[in-house]
């Protein structure tokens, strides 16, 4: 049988490869978003919602699995990898923490970046109705949002 922290250090692997995935895909996403590529943004958001869902699970499996380890070890508080690590004596769950926290950090940084992206695409494209507004298009506007717009063909 696989000891506690064997299935705990094939979680964190999978998770690892996961957040690896996801971070690819955000990748995608901010090319897709300098392209103006709407499709590719849709089709990427669907597999993002996938990624994310895995994540979840498998970070619901890996409390479940510390929180085992920590009650087989006789603690009552939560344990951290860095805990893991030192009672096991394997320095590899140090290495899995390194890796995780680059991940998340790379993974917030382009998050934070394609926001950017989306809100500036935003600002321009309220700004393009707001100048057709001028030149004298008609938007139909319902509860605030534009729906349609109507450009006159006389020049």
């Amino acid at each position: 049988m696989t000891s506690a922290p064997e299935k705990i250090k094939s979680v964190l692997g999978e998770q690892i490869k996961e957040y690896k995935n996801l971070l690819a895909l955000l990748r995608m996403e901010r090319k897709h978003l300098i392209d103006f590529d709407q499709e590719g943004v849709e089709d990427l958001a669907k597999q993002k919602d996938t990624a994310v869902l895995k994540l979840r699970l498998l970070e619901q499996e890996r409390l479940r699995l510390m929180e085992e380890f920590s009650r087989v070890s006789g603690r009552r508080d939560g344990m951290s990898l860095q805990d893991v690590s030192s009672m096991t004596g394997d320095g590899s769950f140090l290495d899995i923490r390194r890796q995780l926290i680059s991940l998340l950090q790379g993974i917030q940084e382009l998050n934070e970046f394609n926001r950017i992206l989306i809100d500036r695409s935003l600002q321009y494209i309220g700004d393009s109705i707001d100048f057709l507004g001028k030149a004298g298009a008609r938007t139909g506007r319902v509860d605030g949002r534009t729906k349609g717009l109507v450009v006159s063909r006389q020049i």
